[in-house]
């Protein structure tokens, strides 16, 4: 009678515990899902796209589930698949910051030509509203999506100085606010916006080609960096066909794993010690 007593009570222990594991799992996962939602309704509008950010949330949650399941299926270890599971929640972030990197290296590089176009627009004779409509319809993105809606809070009532500090403020490049500048100060001292616009085309362009020619100077450094952070796998790997009971002892004992958490550490800081040389601002 007592065991079945004390049963009882470990069946209820148990229970009680999975039903508080589930429902702090849930809040947890829904405090989650309201954070993405959220953050991924902002990214997307940032970049003139339409999606729901709900598909998007379902999308992280698949990638994680279908990684994890196949690094565990590959691997046969709970302990590697676990940190690929979460680690994928890590993706979006990633793939917006690497896509807004390009976005506004893209933005940066189509503003000389399209800042010679509004110049020789006004020297013909047009307005600055005229001349920026005509760009809007002949740029392509991102900078005729960022000057349409430049041109659409003119429309609206807003102020040439207000909607070149909204343009600042969605384009946070060097770039941008030397050209904001520019057309703040013509518009302030009334001098020829014209010459203002085309002066900092060529000062845009001489500063892009400067660091163009950096980055094939130091395209080695950062192969370098690749090779290596590269190398040490790519010799594990090898090592483990040659020697698979050798090099067992890194995946099944307490020294093998510590052994590996110094390494990647290393690497690390040697793969940013790299990369901080060779990142040279202009």
């Amino acid at each position: 009678m007592s065991i079945l007593f004390i049963t009882l009570i470990v069946a209820l222990a148990a229970g009680l515990l999975a039903w508080i594991a589930i429902e702090y799992g849930m809040s947890g996962v829904e405090r989650y899902r309201a954070s993405f939602t959220e953050r991924a309704r902002f990214q997307v509008q940032e970049f003139f796209l339409f999606i729901d950010p709900r598909t998007l949330f379902a999308a992280n949650i698949a990638a994680m589930c279908i990684g994890g399941l196949c690094t565990w299926l590959v691997t046969g270890s709970l302990v590697i698949a676990l940190p690929v599971f979460f680690a994928l929640a890590f993706m979006p972030r990633f793939l917006y910051a690497r896509m807004r990197r390009q976005r506004l290296r893209k933005f940066d590089e189509q503003l000389p030509d399209a800042l010679m176009m509004l110049s020789g627009a006004m020297r013909a004779g047009a307005g600055l509203s005229t001349a920026l409509g005509q760009l809007v319809q002949e740029a392509p993105a991102p900078l005729g999506q960022e000057f349409s809606l430049l041109l659409r809070e003119q429309r609206l009532g807003l102020t040439m100085e207000q909607s070149l500090n909204g343009l600042s403020r969605r384009v946070p490049t060097q770039t941008t606010t030397l050209v904001v500048s520019a057309m703040r100060i013509a518009n302030d001292t009334g001098g020829g916006l014209a010459e203002t616009l085309e002066r900092t085309a060529h000062t845009i362009r001489s500063r892009l080609q400067m660091e163009a020619k950096i980055g094939a100077l130091t395209a080695q450094g950062k192969l370098q960096a690749w090779v290596v952070g590269l190398l040490p796998v790519g010799l594990g790997l090898i090592l483990s066909k040659m020697e698979p009971e050798a090099m067992s002892l890194l995946w099944t004992t307490t020294v093998g794993w510590l052994t590996i958490i110094v390494l990647v550490v290393l690497e690390l800081m040697g793969v940013y010690v790299i990369r901080k040389i060779v990142a040279i601002d202009v």
